[in-house]
């Protein structure tokens, strides 16, 4: 069982202030995202959301860890009902006019084996997908 966190950096043509838009304003990360009752980037707010894929759903609930506005969001990654804490950071990175958005996804190993969804894998797939198609067309 791997402890590597899983890291995926993609850079959009779009200053970071519009980037930390899309990852911090709950109406616009609905349009790329996942669709969250509530979200405030503060430490200690708690969101939750659903989410999965092929008629699995799983509910996520996720705490605000860390906020340097305009550079890092971070926060916890669970689901209710299964063992196993993960730990999501966005990091920008302003270049120009170009912004490099590092995600790393810590903790991945803490779920439980048995469930095939919880794979390195899916994770990959899923974080490649919505960083690198659904917040690019978003950002484009």
């Amino acid at each position: 069982m791997s402890t590597t966190p899983f890291v995926i950096e993609r850079t959009y043509n779009v200053p970071a202030q519009k980037v930390w838009e899309a990852i911090t304003d709950k109406d616009k990360m609905k349009q790329w995202y996942f669709d969250l009752k509530e979200f405030r980037p503060e430490v200690g707010f708690v969101f939750e959301f659903d989410g999965g894929r092929e008629g699995r759903i799983y509910h996520h609930v996720c705490t605000i860890t860390e906020v340097l506005h305009g550079k890092k969001l971070a926060h916890t990654w669970t689901y209710q009902g299964y063992p196993g804490v993960s730990y999501v950071t966005f990091e920008l990175f302003e270049d120009g006019g170009s912004t490099r958005l590092k995600l790393t996804h810590s903790g991945i190993e803490t779920f439980p084996a048995s469930v095939p969804d919880f794979a390195l894998h899916n994770f990959a797939e899923g974080w490649s997908y919505i960083l690198g198609t659904s917040l690019a067309k978003y950002l484009s």
